[in-house]
């Protein structure tokens, strides 16, 4: 059994968010005074968690806000940072610069609808949803060339003996309610392979738990809306899952959601945080 967590964190607020503007991939806006904050706050929420691998989008306003999230970490502040065009926002070609209205206003006099509609130049849902397919499986393939390699080390007396990998599992009971952290396990935390942490952006991160829910059957927490599971995540939101692989297969992961778009480390940041639900 290969077993790995992965948590997914928007980038914070540029001015770009605030005026309501589409960057897409060709405005590499830094972030604002707002979301330096945001990535602060979002940094000592996540303070006392080991993670084992980060990834972020190759755009500026990723890259900062991962870099002050490690930061803050008390386990981690000197891990590499690994940047990655599969992550990078929807493309949205033309509209991109533009006002979010502008982009409604071309969908409708296409005879189309916001998100669906896709913009002279930019990608389809279909195409961000296969970068984002693919990042997900070579995350997958290396949680169990991970487990393979430990396998190899140590055999599988290590992985009964606690030590420090008990610190890789994610302390979200603190934080979320309906929290299925010990699900299989007997009602005991189960040590994990990696615990993964990917800085990104609102509508691909989207199309990705899209695809976990409708493609992979993703569990998800009972008292999750339908709203809240088709809108963007706020500047900085944070959520979590559980991946196991049975036998290490790739075909068939079994995913959990503990907590989607978590934002109560937003509280007290004293900004709009939240996205509007097209984008």
């Amino acid at each position: 059994m290969v077993r790995f967590g992965l948590t997914l964190v928007r980038h914070g607020e540029t001015r770009y968010n605030k005026d309501k503007i589409l960057q897409g991939q060709g405005v590499d806006e830094p972030l604002s005074a707002t979301g330096f904050r945001q990535a602060d706050a979002a940094g000592l929420f996540l303070s006392n968690v080991k993670f084992t691998h980060v990834f972020s989008s190759d755009l500026l306003r990723a890259k900062q806000t991962a870099a002050t999230i490690l930061g803050k970490n008390k386990f981690c502040k000197d891990l590499e940072i690994k940047y990655d065009a599969r992550l990078r926002e929807r493309k949205y070609g033309v509209a991109e610069g533009r006002p979010l209205t502008d982009l409604k206003a071309m969908a409708k006099t296409a005879g189309e609808q916001c998100p669906s509609f896709t913009p002279s130049g930019g990608e389809t849902l279909d195409e961000v949803r296969e970068r984002a397919r693919d990042f997900f499986e070579f995350l997958c393939r290396l949680a169990v060339e991970l487990e393979q390699k430990e396998q190899d080390v140590h055999g599988a007396a290590s992985r009964s003996s606690g030590t420090a990998e008990e610190q890789l599992v994610f302390p979200w009971t603190n934080h979320c309610s309906e929290a299925e952290l010990s699900s299989g396990s007997g009602g005991t935390s189960e040590i994990l392979d990696a615990n993964i942490l990917v800085v990104s952006h609102g509508a691909y991160m989207r199309n990705w738990i899209g695809y976990f829910v409708s493609d992979l059957n993703c569990t998800l927490p009972t008292n999750l809306t339908k709203s809240q599971l088709s809108s963007v995540s706020p500047n900085t939101g944070v959520s979590h899952f559980i991946i196991k692989l049975e036998n290490g297969n790739l075909l068939k992961p079994e995913i959990t959601c503990v907590c989607l778009n978590q934002d109560s480390h937003l509280v007290d940041v004293g900004a709009e945080c939240v996205a509007p639900k097209v984008f």
